[in-house]
């Protein structure tokens, strides 16, 4: 690494170690709970109800909006579901051991209705612009929703979250997955990093100037394939060592509360550490809190807010309760996690030997680069679109065309540069989004409390339900 991103890394590193961890770690999981509590654990209660709006049950041709549930909920699902499924995953059990899984379904259960919460905002103060097309997310309900709290200082914010969403865009859904995808296209088939980055910008570049239509309908059909592919080879490696199973979540468990110690490289963890990087984890897993979400379901076709809630919560499900714990099973059942190799190779080492014990270690390097690359291109692709809304926020329509053009050079960038510096610069910047998000969602809860007491009489006047 040159000496001048040498010096940038260890600053960065000593904000997310001793300032950004902490920081999240005292609002993220506080406001899960407090959300959970005081709307009486909707993500459970609504789970059923989710699963039928995203099938289009209660659709309404005339509903004002840019897409459905369904390819809303898809193209968020692909900015969430990513490299953290696969190299976060490995990555947080690396340094903080098995029970930093624990913490990260800890984050995705109360994720659910953080998310719910934050999607159903953005639903309320969205905005229609002049084409026809929706805007809306953190930016439009800090500025209009505590306009009569904060006065003066609510545009301020607005514009605070809207520049650090921006930067954001480069690194979590870009730089990260860039970095990943010419990682193991580097280490599984010897491509060089130069060639993959040079090809991966121009593909990026090439789709996102089509616009949410466009990377919705891409989206819709690679979440779906690449989710069945990487669930269907992570269920043969859990069931050859189904006699493991319990054995691998009670160390989970236990490695939780007692920070699993070292083993074969193992860089060890107390438990401040495994809660911190569980945590850390599962934000850059689910985006729980972050503020990226809710700037897709702001575009979908509604007429009730919180129909678009409910239908967000089931993202942390699908991403952090679902995949992340395949990928963390993996891991853990087949020994890899102590096998003290970092990133992506301890996922790929995990489905060989599970893989291998039916004769296909030979296809589990191509399952999870496949699986990879899917991922990590679809949230590309969607972050594109979360990065186009702030930059429409802070500056206007003229500079979306630029901003993709910096977007794509950020694809290139994160593709050749060294991993530590662009996981650093990613957890940083999540931290600059989700700040002055979730202080936004805490002060805007008397709103969300009206909007789920009406939808609540709706459902019940319209189905009978209490």
């Amino acid at each position: 690494m040159h000496p001048i991103l040498e010096k940038i890394n260890y600053v960065i590193q000593l904000y997310n170690d001793y300032v950004g961890g902490y920081l999240i770690l005292m609002l993220l999981v506080p406001a899960g709970i407090y959300f959970t509590l005081r709307f009486k654990f909707l993500q459970i209660t609504h789970f059923r109800h989710a699963l039928k709006l995203v099938a289009g049950k209660y659709s309404n041709k005339h509903d004002t909006g840019d897409v459905s549930h369904f390819k809303a909920l898809t193209t968020a699902l692909s900015g969430t579901v990513g490299t953290g499924n696969i190299v976060g995953v490995s990555l947080a059990i690396y340094i903080g051991g098995p029970g930093a899984i624990f913490w990260l379904w800890v984050t995705g259960f109360f994720g659910m209705m953080i998310k719910m919460v934050e999607c159903t905002l953005a639903q309320i103060y969205r905005k229609v612009n002049a084409d026809g097309t929706i805007s809306g997310g953190p930016m439009y309900y800090i500025e209009i929703g505590l306009k009569d709290r904060l006065g003066k200082f609510a545009k301020p914010l607005a514009l605070i979250f809207a520049g650090a969403a921006a930067l954001c865009t480069l690194g979590t859904g870009n730089m990260a997955q860039a970095n990943s995808i010419s990682g193991v296209l580097l280490s599984s088939y010897n491509v060089p990093v130069l060639i993959t980055g040079i090809i991966l910008a121009a593909l990026v570049l090439l789709i996102i100037v089509g616009g949410l239509k466009r990377i919705a309908n891409v989206t819709s059909t690679l979440v779906p394939f690449m989710a069945a592919l990487y669930f269907a080879a992570a269920i043969i490696v859990i069931m050859v060592h189904w006699r493991d199973i319990p054995g691998a979540f009670g160390l989970i468990v236990r490695s939780a509360f007692n920070g699993t110690a070292a083993t074969g490289g193992f860089v060890g963890s107390t438990f401040i550490m495994t809660l911190v990087w569980g945590v850390r984890r599962g934000l850059f897993s689910n985006e729980a809190g972050q503020g990226s979400a809710p700037m897709a379901h702001a575009a979908a076709k509604t007429e009730h807010p919180m129909r678009e809630g409910i239908v967000s919560s089931l993202e942390p499900f699908v991403d952090t309760i679902v995949i992340c714990t395949l990928t963390a099973l993996v891991v853990v059942i087949t020994g890899a996690w102590s096998s003290g190799v970092k990133g992506v190779g301890m996922t790929v080492l995990g489905f060989e030997e599970g893989m291998g014990r039916i004769g296909l270690a030979f296809a589990a390097k191509h399952v999870v680069t496949l699986g990879l690359l899917l991922f990590a291109f679809s949230t590309i692709i969607s972050w594109s679109y979360y990065g186009s809304r702030a930059i429409q926020y802070l500056i206007g329509d003229k500079a979306i065309k630029p901003y993709y053009l910096v977007f794509a050079l950020f694809s290139f960038l994160g593709a050749i540069w060294g991993l530590e510096i662009v996981w650093n610069f990613v957890d940083m910047v999540i931290t600059f989004m989700s700040i002055p998000n979730l202080i936004a969602i805490l002060l805007l809860s008397p709103v969300m409390a009206k909007e789920v007491k009406r939808y609540r009489e709706h459902l019940k006047a319209t189905e009978g339900r209490k």
